[in-house]
C-alpha cells in the first residue's frame, strides 16, 4: 500500500455485521485453517454485536469500525459511515497533519526585539517581546530570555514593553466553545505569545495553590503560580473543620481576570492546585516577562501594550520550544486541547500565511484528503474537538490510521498515544488506568474522547495471534456512559484468535457515569 493511497478490502464474511442483533452471514463451506478462521472471524462478529446490544446504547448511537492495519480489510462495521461527535479523537487529525505540515523537527520561539539604540546600558525606547505560537513557553524560558536582555548590557528601557501576539489572529475562542468552560484549563484562550504554569504545558492558565489556615475559620491561604498581576484573585473560602469535605471552587468571572474562590477547606488538608484561565494570555506572559526583566534588574519605566513590532526591529533573544515530534507526547498523552488549537493556527501560518482556525483546518483537511480520507464526508471546527460541529465518522478515522503508517514520522506519533493499562502518566496517559492486566494492556494504543454525552476510543491493538488492527469507536447522546463497553470492545479485539474460541468479554457494570468522571479515562480531569 502507498503511503498516500488507501486500498480498501471489503470483506464478505462481515457484510452483514452493521445492525444490532443481526447475525453475521454463515461461513463459506471450506476446508482446512481457512474454515476455522472463517469461524472465528464470524464469533468476532458476533460478540462485538453482543457488546453493542448494551442497554446504555438505547436512545443513542454508536459507531465501530474494525480493520485490518495491513491490508485495510473490514472485518466489522457497525454505523461506519455515520458522522458522529468525535470529541478528541479530532486530535488525530490534526496531529498527523502537524507532523506532516509543520514537520517534526519544528520549533516555535519567541523573541525580544528593539528599534532604539542602547547607550550607557540604557535601550532608549521600546522593547519588543513577540510570540510565536509556543504552548510550551514556562516562566522559566521568559526568565532565560531575560537573563539574555541582561547580558546584552541592557539595565534600563525607558520605553513601553510591547506584547506582539500577531503571528496568529485575534479570535481567542474556538467554534461552539460553551461559555462555561471558559475559566477551565481545557478551554484557555489561544495567543501567538502566551504561558503555561506547569510541565503539561497547558498555555494560557495559572495555577492557583491553595492551604488551609491554622484554625478553623480561617482565611484560605493563596499563592498563585507563577506570581503575575494580571488574575486578581477574590478569596471567601475558609478553613473547615478536619475531616471535613473540602468545597474549594476557583473560576474565573467571564470577561475578566476576577478570580473568585469560594467554599472551604479542612484543618491539615496538604497543598491544593486548580487551573484557571488567563483572559488575554498575551498580557499574562508580558507581565511574567516584565517580572523576569525587574529579577535580573532591568528595568522597564514605561507600560506593558499590545501592539505588533515594527518589521526593522533587530532580534535581542530568542527562546525555543521543543520539536513539534517532541511535543506530541504531552500534546497526545494528556489531549492538551491548546497545543491542538496552537498546531492548527500554526498550519495555518506556514501553510496558508494566514494563522486562524479556518486556515489551519483546511490544512488538516487537504492533508486527510491526501492520504485517502474521504474529507466531503467530514466536518472539522476546531482542532481538538472541544467544538461540538465537528463530525467524522469510523470509516474516515480508520482511513486515516491505515494511511499514517507508511508516513516516515509514524512512529513518533504512534508512540504518542496512550497504552492502555500502562500506569506511567506519560505513556498511560488518558488509558493509564483502563483495561488494566488484560491482554489489551500495554498493546492496544488509541486517542480517547470526552465530552458531555460523547465518548470515543480509536487507534491500534494486535490480537492473540500478533494481527494488528485498527479500530474506531465514537458513542454519542447517552445518559450512562458506555466506556466500560468501550473497553470490553478494545479487551475482545486483544483477545481474538482466528485459530480458536475466545471467551467472550463482558462490560463491568460496576462503572458508572459518576465513576467515570471521576476517574482519568476523561479528558477534561486534570489529577490525570
Amino acid at each position: 500500500m502507498s503511503g498516500r493511497g488507501l486500498v480498501a478490502f471489503a470483506a464478505a464474511a462481515v457484510a452483514t455485521a452493521g445492525l444490532v442483533g443481526q447475525s453475521a452471514s454463515a461461513p463459506t463451506a471450506v476446508q482446512g485453517p481457512a474454515a476455522v478462521q472463517q469461524v472465528q472471524a464470524t464469533a468476532l462478529q458476533q460478540q462485538l454485536d453482543t457488546l453493542l446490544t448494551d442497554s446504555r446504547f438505547q436512545g443513542s448511537m454508536v459507531g465501530l469500525v474494525v480493520r485490518d492495519a495491513t491490508t485495510g480489510e473490514t472485518l466489522y462495521d457497525r454505523n461506519g459511515g455515520t458522522r458522529l461527535l468525535p470529541a478528541s479523537n479530532t486530535k488525530l487529525f490534526t496531529s498527523a497533519a502537524a507532523m506532516e505540515t509543520l514537520g517534526t523537527g519544528f520549533r516555535f520561539h519567541t523573541d525580544v526585539l528593539a528599534t532604539a539604540p542602547v547607550r550607557a546600558g540604557k535601550l532608549r525606547g521600546d522593547l519588543y517581546l513577540k510570540g510565536f505560537g509556543d504552548p510550551t513557553a514556562l516562566e522559566s524560558d521568559y526568565v532565560a530570555l531575560a537573563k539574555q536582555i541582561a547580558a546584552a548590557g541592557i539595565r534600563r528601557v525607558d520605553g513601553n514593553l510591547i506584547a506582539d501576539d500577531t503571528y496568529f489572529d485575534q479570535v481567542r475562542l474556538g467554534d461552539t466553545w460553551a461559555s462555561d468552560d471558559e475559566s477551565f484549563y481545557y478551554s484557555a484562550q489561544i495567543s501567538a505569545l502566551t504561558l503555561a504554569p506547569d510541565t503539561d504545558y497547558d498555555s494560557g492558565t495559572a495555577i492557583v495553590e491553595s492551604l488551609p489556615g491554622a484554625t478553623v475559620g480561617a482565611p484560605v491561604q493563596l499563592k498563585m503560580v507563577p506570581a503575575n498581576g494580571i488574575l486578581k484573585l477574590i478569596n471567601t473560602a475558609t478553613t473547615g473543620a478536619a475531616g471535613s469535605s473540602n468545597t474549594l471552587s476557583v473560576e474565573r468571572d467571564h470577561g475578566t481576570n476576577i478570580v473568585r474562590i469560594t467554599g472551604s477547606v479542612p484543618v491539615g488538608a496538604s497543598v491544593g492546585q486548580d487551573w484557571v484561565t488567563v483572559w488575554e494570555p498575551t498580557l499574562y506572559a508580558a507581565d511574567v516577562f516584565r517580572r523576569a526583566l525587574t529579577a535580573q534588574g532591568v528595568r522597564v519605566d514605561g507600560k506593558i501594550r499590545a501592539a505588533a513590532a515594527p518589521a526593522t526591529a533587530r532580534r535581542l533573544a530568542r527562546d525555543e520550544s521543543m520539536t513539534v515530534g517532541e511535543l506530541m507526547n504531552p500534546f497526545m498523552k494528556l489531549s492538551n486541547n491548546m497545543h491542538a488549537e496552537t498546531l492548527t493556527k500554526a498550519m495555518g501560518v506556514v501553510a496558508k500565511a494566514n494563522g486562524s482556525w479556518p486556515a489551519g483546518l483546511e490544512v488538516t483537511t487537504e492533508y486527510a484528503k491526501s492520504v485517502g480520507v474521504p474529507t466531503d464526508t467530514i466536518r472539522l471546527s476546531d482542532g481538538s474537538g472541544l467544538s461540538r460541529k465537528v463530525n467524522v465518522t469510523g470509516k474516515s478515522v480508520t482511513d486515516l490510521l491505515i494511511a499514517t503508517q507508511q508516513e516516515p514520522w509514524f512512529q513518533q506519533w504512534y508512540d504518542s498515544l496512550p497504552i492502555a493499562g500502562n500506569p506511567d502518566r506519560f505513556v498511560g496517559g488518558t488509558l493509564r488506568s483502563r483495561m488494566r492486566n488484560t491482554p489489551a494492556a500495554n498493546n492496544l494504543r488509541a486517542k480517547t474522547g470526552s465530552l458531555t454525552g460523547v465518548t470515543a476510543l480509536s487507534g491500534y491493538v494486535s490480537n492473540k495471534d500478533g494481527r494488528k488492527l485498527v479500530f474506531s469507536m465514537i458513542s454519542n447522546n447517552y445518559l450512562t456512559t458506555p466506556r466500560p463497553v468501550e473497553d470490553a470492545v478494545g479487551v475482545t479485539l486483544a483477545s481474538w484468535s482466528e485459530k480458536a474460541p475466545v471467551a467472550a468479554v463482558k462490560a463491568d457494570p460496576s462503572r458508572t457515569a459518576q465513576s467515570e468522571d471521576a476517574g482519568c479515562g476523561n479528558d477534561w480531569i486534570k489529577a490525570c
